[in-house]
């Protein structure tokens, strides 16, 4: 459990750095992403019942997806 909830602080942490280095509201930034401010809200929050592809919407605004990868190989990364 404390590994999920790391990698969706990770995440969670990533995302809002990349939305304010933009200079973009929560809600500007779903706007400009095409996902509900909800989304957004969550992925912020850390949430971890999120769709793949909404998550991957976002994240494709950075030139960033997030895959399935092996665990072995995402402990090694980070």
């Amino acid at each position: 459990m404390y590994a999920n909830t790391y990698k969706m602080n990770r995440l969670s942490e990533f995302v809002k750095n990349k939305r304010k280095q933009l200079g973009l509201t929560q809600e500007e930034f779903a706007e400009k992403a095409g996902v509900a401010l909800t989304v957004i809200r969550k992925i912020e929050q850390g949430k971890e019942n999120l769709s793949l592809s909404k998550v991957n919407q976002v994240l494709s605004l950075f030139g960033h997806v997030l895959v399935p990868t092996n665990e072995k190989d995402a402990t090694r990364i980070s």
